[in-house]
Formats: C-alpha cells, sequence, structure tokens
C-alpha cells in the first residue's frame, strides 16, 4: 500500500508510463547502502519513467561509471560514495550518499554539481529514510529544462524527437560545454551513457564548494 508521500508523487507526476520490477538479488545487494525506505519503494513500484519521461527511477549499477567518471577528483569523493537513483530527460542524475542519504545532483547538461555541504554529513538511518521522502517532492517543472528564453523544452522535445527510450536522453549538439546554444532546435536524442561520458571528457564540472569547505565539513 502506497504510503502519502508516494501518493503526492504520483499526484506530480502520475502513473509510470513504463515500469520493471526490481529483482530481489538486487534490492539485497543494495541494502545497506542505500536506505532502506527507498528500497520498499524498488519492491513496490519497481524502476520507472514517469510524466511521459520527465523523471525515471533507475538502477544504480547502470550509472556507476558515469557517477566515478564525473566525480572523480572532485570534493565529494572525500565526503561520501554516491549511486544515482534516479535522473531527468535531460540528464539531470540524483545521487544518494551511502552515509549522507539523497544530498547531491549533477546536472550533466549545463555541466554542474550541486550540493549542500550540511546535507553531505552523515545522517542516521531514519534520517536517510527521511531524505528520500522529501525527495519525492520533486515536482515537473524541477526535471525541464529552460531554453535561453526561459521556456521549458521537454513538451517540444517530445514533440519533435519523440518519447525517450530506457538508454536515451535528450542532449544539446553542439553541447552547452562546448558553445552551444540552449535552443530546442539543437536537441537530440542520444545514448545516454555515450552522452553523458563525452559531457565529462569536454570539462569538469563547475562544484557547489571548494576543498577548503569540505574539509571544513568533515571536521566538524
Amino acid at each position: 500500500m502506497r504510503d502519502e508521500d508516494f501518493e503526492a508523487f504520483i499526484e506530480e507526476f502520475g502513473e509510470a508510463d513504463s515500469r520493471q520490477p526490481v529483482p530481489e538479488s538486487d534490492i539485497a545487494a543494495w541494502t545497506g547502502k542505500l536506505p532502506d525506505q527507498l528500497m520498499a519503494y524498488w519492491r513496490e513500484e519497481g524502476w520507472g519513467r514517469y510524466g511521459e519521461g520527465r523523471f525515471w527511477f533507475v538502477n544504480p549499477a547502470d550509472y556507476e561509471d558515469i557517477v566515478d567518471e564525473w566525480l572523480e577528483n572532485s570534493p565529494l569523493e572525500q565526503i561520501d560514495s554516491f549511486h544515482v537513483i534516479a535522473r531527468t530527460a535531460f540528464g539531470k542524475l540524483y545521487l544518494c550518499g551511502q552515509r549522507s542519504g539523497q544530498s547531491a545532483t549533477i546536472n550533466c547538461a549545463t555541466n554542474a554539481v550541486f550540493a549542500v555541504p550540511k546535507r553531505l554529513k552523515p545522517k542516521t538511518p531514519d534520517a536517510r529514510d527521511m531524505s528520500i521522502l522529501v525527495f519525492l517532492g520533486v515536482d515537473r517543472e524541477e526535471c525541464d529544462l529552460d531554453d535561453e528564453d526561459g521556456k521549458p523544452m521537454f513538451a517540444r522535445a517530445m514533440k519533435a524527437l519523440g518519447p525517450l527510450a530506457e538508454d536515451e536522453v535528450y542532449g544539446f549538439e553542439p553541447a552547452l560545454v562546448a558553445g552551444g546554444r540552449m535552443r530546442v532546435e539543437n536537441l537530440r536524442k542520444l545514448k545516454i551513457d555515450q552522452h553523458l561520458t563525452i559531457l565529462r571528457q569536454l570539462a569538469a564540472p563547475s562544484m557547489p564548494f571548494s576543498g577548503e569547505e569540505v574539509a571544513r565539513l568533515l571536521k566538524d
């Protein structure tokens, strides 16, 4: 039976457009690394696509190499072991730390990592579960991406390019970090693993804090 937090998420995005049941072997493998609350949702809801592909709950194993590439030599490496638990159509990756819970994102399209230092501190199991419940407050607008005129692009991208497959993302060609413009006509349907790897190779992502701030965080 769904709790009120997931019900609110469904009210925002609608029922899953597609759904993949999560094998018990995968739940067992991730138990202890990711919050128990997330494991409960996996068991009940599976990994799925919501809002016509705006938002996806995903198998973290499929994104381990991508996370390693994007966080390599970053301050976040000093803090926790992070795993992707969800993503958007435009390649925003939602990260869950083994000690900090859902606490950071990578916006691959704009080449930026976002995190609030105090949220990265180690949490109790109950607090890690709470981070998942808070995360379910994500909304459709947050999962969209505005063009250079400030207008959301998802609906126009899907109309022009069609819906995304499980392994696809809407990406810019040329990439924004390489001088491309944030316009719908520059979007393509691209393989997510290849595209996000190429974006990381073009430039290191911007970080929300310095190594010195991380040192202070770990000391407190």
